[in-house]
């Protein structure tokens, strides 16, 4: 009989065992693979979303830090100000290469007179702007013109229309920016001057007119001359410019950090805990089997297998049980986090980008090797003692 034909009929011979096997790999391959996807999406929306940024320091109004970083992490609309002036003063600053100034704004809820609820606006200035302008220039090879906008990677035009209705004002949406996870890909950037001509049309077409502080910018995104350090920039800046916020890159979304850190932690002791249990029930049932076989393994020495030949089989039919019960466990893990991945956003309060084809796999690697470890330890030491017992002593039990 050869050792698969064996494992298989060992497999079959005891579906209760064999399920409980399955049962524990699916749980132990599902969590691990869910809670990395979790902590590894959100990693990777907060990088990308800074990336997208491309600011070494954010100039923010004093007291707005958390307002504008959930704006830019979650799409949560914001409206700050501060004056117009503290561009120049920032831009004076020493170590400041390039200042670039960001008006932010959002849509009437529910309102008619827009296509789209509660949408986060960007305006930018494209003739200091280094975040969307090159990739305007790669992508089109010119700059935004007056009522064009680029969305992020989930705004598009409603079916049946032509261009996105924003006060009464009509955008045309030129392209998608590449996902990040974050509320960045709900968000819609324009020029300035977009801006100026929506919030006059606004005035006679929209429920409520936008409204914009003269002389009023929301944010300044710094890019620092190569070689000094960000800290001392923004040191800089907040002596030389009262009322303001310098966040440095590194320091963005802090809250968020924490919040995942913490998030985290907890993941990591559930899955401790529920791979710990499931070693110890894996180990349970194997010993029960093992108990179970005894004049089985008796005969099968008596007729000539050798140790090695039953040690095989044994540890065969965990590493079948445990591909199998790993690989939908998987299936089951990754399809729910990818079909539930907006909810998940929202009650977790953290960003989430699903890994692309290549992460992906190697994280389908990492938790089939996770429940394969886990059965196999669980087994190790009942299928050495059974294929090491005498097989006249276990015949006669």
């Amino acid at each position: 009989m050869s050792l698969l034909s064996l494992t298989w009929r060992n497999i079959r011979g005891n579906a209760f065992r064999s399920w409980v096997v399955f049962l524990c790999a699916l749980v132990v391959a599902g969590f691990a693979l869910s809670t990395t996807l979790i902590m590894r999406g959100a990693e990777n929306s907060l990088r990308l979303a800074l990336a997208r940024l491309g600011a070494d320091i954010v100039v923010v109004p004093e007291g707005s830090e958390s307002k504008v970083e959930t704006a830019l992490l979650m799409g949560t609309p914001a409206t700050v100000w501060m004056p117009q002036e503290n561009m120049q003063k920032i831009s004076a600053v020493p170590g400041v290469a390039v200042a670039s100034p960001q008006l932010y704004l959002s849509t009437l809820h529910d309102a008619s007179c827009c296509t789209v609820p509660d949408m986060f606006l960007v305006a930018y200035d494209p003739a200091t702007d280094f975040t969307i302008q090159p990739w305007l220039k790669r992508r089109f090879g010119n700059d935004l013109k007056l009522g064009e906008a680029v969305g992020g990677t989930h705004i598009f035009v409603p079916p049946g229309e032509q261009n996105i209705k924003l006060y009464g004002y009509f955008v045309s949406l030129k392209g998608n920016l590449e996902p990040t996870g974050t509320g960045l890909d709900q968000s819609l950037f324009f020029t300035f001057d977009t801006a100026r001509d929506m919030a006059r049309i606004s005035h006679t077409r929209a429920e409520r007119a936008l409204q914009i502080m003269p002389d009023s910018i929301s944010a300044v995104l710094v890019k620092v001359v190569p070689g000094t350090k960000p800290q001392d920039v923004a040191l800089g800046i907040l002596h030389a410019v009262p009322g303001v916020t310098p966040i440095e890159s590194p320091n963005m979304f802090q809250a968020y950090r924490k919040q995942m850190a913490g998030l985290l932690k907890t993941t990591l002791a559930l899955l401790t805990i529920t791979w710990a249990l499931s070693v110890v029930l894996l180990g349970l049932v194997f010993s029960m089997a093992a108990n179970e076989r005894r004049r089985e393994i008796g005969v099968l020495r008596a007729l000539g297998a050798r140790r090695e030949y039953v040690f095989k089989s044994l540890l065969a039919e965990a590493v079948l049980l445990a591909l199998a019960g790993g690989a939908a466990g998987i299936a089951l893990g990754a399809f729910t986090i990818f079909l539930f991945r907006n909810l998940l956003i929202s009650s977790l309060g953290i960003p989430f980008l699903f890994p692309s084809a290549a992460p992906l796999l190697v994280l389908v690697g990492g938790g089939l090797v996770v429940a394969l470890v886990s059965v196999t330890t669980a087994a190790l030491v009942p299928a050495y003692r059974i294929s090491h017992q005498d097989p006249a002593l276990a015949m006669r039990e």
